[in-house]
């Protein structure tokens, strides 16, 4: 009994084998004409052309890779540029506390009201 059932199990699964494996005679391509699936690809001449993609994988890695690396150069000459601009004394000296020009230092008496930073100078 249990023989029947397994050689009736290989005969459906090899059926199905040879199913899937048949092949359309004839197919339309995109333009209509009528392509012989069953001959072998030496002898019949395709018209299909391999396209590059551009949406490949590795052309968009290679195009990720590249923008990545243009970015971080941008972002280090912008950094080196931000750090020569600290140096300046406007930004380096406490004395000029948010003024582009240093303020005056002036008498007691005549000291007047700042209103960049409220204070009186």
């Amino acid at each position: 009994m249990k023989l029947l059932i397994v050689t009736a199990l290989m005969l459906v699964s090899i059926s199905g084998v040879f199913a899937q494996s048949a092949t359309k005679k004839y197919a339309t391509s995109k333009d209509n004409t009528v392509v012989d699936r069953s001959a072998s690809f030496t002898t019949e001449k395709r018209k299909v052309k391999k396209r590059k993609s551009k949406y490949s994988i590795a052309g968009q890695y290679d195009k990720k890779v590249e923008e990545y690396e243009k970015r971080m150069k941008d972002n280090a000459r912008k950094h080196k540029k931000m750090a020569k601009e600290m140096e300046k004394p406007q930004y380096s000296d406490p004395t000029y506390f948010g003024h582009k020009r240093k303020p005056k230092k002036r008498p007691p008496g005549k000291k007047k009201f700042c209103k960049e930073c409220g204070l009186y100078h």
